[in-house]
């Protein structure tokens, strides 16, 4: 059964790791629509794998100008979004991560952009462009129950997010738009290669797949079978709730 056949998702940051893990998913189960980033080669790479039906958006998530191109474009290719993914987030070019002793305001103001004040516009800006009774999901992560050493904005800012889905959920119940949260845990994507050099690749990746319950790291599949669920109507009881997709980590871990 093709439980997304005709829906039109966008797909923020699905140029790549768990975004282009969902386009795909969302793909081989019939939706059309666009996908997100701002590396045109990758957006370039993965428009060419998922086929004609999606097409790809350059945009800052960041910028509500952007944001506002990104929805007027699917809609005129596509009509009316039944599915919004906000999936962009995790690391920040030119932003350390760091504990309260070492993020001062600049640091702290582009971590929250990016893995907060996005999510909020990218639904904002949306909304005028959705179909009454579509899903928007939301990409948290497990460092939002977990303190792990240098990532308290992350965190504070995914469990945020975490909250919006219910937020949002409330907040748009007349028009029967639900929001649900996926918060996966460590995930095998290109964001190793920006903290972790390349012969240290394979051990690094050892040693989390170590640490979760389930003896592996996720792959970006895993988050986009979960979409899957989000966007069909398998899931239309479902409205602000949280799916941990995380190998176990937030509630087995030692």
């Amino acid at each position: 059964m093709i439980r997304l056949k005709n829906k039109v998702a966008v797909i923020k940051g699905g140029n790549s790791g768990i975004g282009f893990g969902i386009a795909e998913a969302f793909k081989n189960e019939g939706a059309v629509g666009a996908i997100v980033g701002r590396n045109q080669n990758t957006l370039n790479n993965a428009v060419a794998q998922l086929g004609d039906n999606f097409i790809g958006i350059n945009a800052d998530v960041t910028n509500l100008a952007d944001l506002e191109k990104v929805f007027k474009k699917t809609t005129e290719k596509f009509g009316k979004i039944d599915v919004l993914v906000a999936n962009a987030g995790g690391a920040v070019t030119g932003a350390a991560f760091g504990s309260v002793a070492d993020i001062g305001e600049a640091d702290y103001d582009k971590i929250m952009d990016l893995n907060l004040k996005s999510v909020y516009f990218t639904v904002h800006k949306a909304l005028p462009y959705m179909n009454d009774g579509g899903s928007v999901i939301l990409i948290g992560s497990n460092a939002a129950h977990r303190a792990y050493a240098n990532f308290t904005l992350y965190g504070a800012a995914k469990a945020a997010v975490i909250y919006l889905a219910k937020g949002f959920s409330s907040d748009l119940l007349d028009r029967k738009i639900r929001a649900n949260v996926i918060t996966p845990g460590t995930t095998d994507t290109p964001a190793f290669d920006k903290f972790v050099p390349a012969e240290q690749m394979e051990a690094v990746k050892k040693h989390f797949a170590d640490q979760m319950p389930i003896g592996r790291i996720g792959q970006p599949s895993d988050i986009g079978k979960t979409a899957v669920f989000l966007a069909s109507d398998d899931s239309s009881f479902m409205l602000g709730a949280e799916l941990l997709v995380d190998g176990g980590m937030t509630y087995l871990a030692k």
